[in-house]
């Protein structure tokens, strides 16, 4: 009997509630949105839902726009692997500013593969309040 595919839902994207990372809990969204103001503990990104997806291998990349990161160099994209452990499985792909915030500035690209499929991408435009 062939496996049923896995169904994939881009659930919500835009401002959550902060995240707590070492929680299984997906934050709270607070508004759908692309824009995103740069203020302290600011959260965006966006909720992938996966069912009968169970054993299946979600890649994740954040593009961001060139800041420095702490020894002195220019911080490449953020990556990483989950796998996804039940046939109900939410996933939050997401991040946060921190100082110094004017070189946040810019467009941010979320892109999720599942099983080496593209399944979600987004853009988020941060700007600094004051300048949007």
């Amino acid at each position: 009997m062939a496996k049923k595919r896995p169904k994939v839902e881009l659930y919500s994207y835009g401002i959550y509630e902060p995240w707590e990372r070492d929680s299984k809990k997906i934050p709270s969204l607070k508004e759908i949105t692309t824009k995103i103001p740069i203020v302290k503990n600011i959260e965006f990104g966006y909720v992938i839902k996966i069912k009968k997806g169970k054993g299946s291998k979600i890649d994740f990349i954040i593009n961001h726009p060139p800041f420095i990161d702490k020894s002195g160099e220019i911080a490449p994209p953020f990556s990483g692997r989950e796998y996804v452990n039940s046939n109900d499985w939410e996933f939050f792909l997401g991040d946060t500013v921190w100082e110094p915030y004017e070189d946040k500035i810019g467009t941010w690209e979320l892109i999720t593969w599942l099983n080496d499929k593209e399944i979600a991408r987004k853009n988020f435009t941060l700007y600094l309040k004051g300048n949007n």
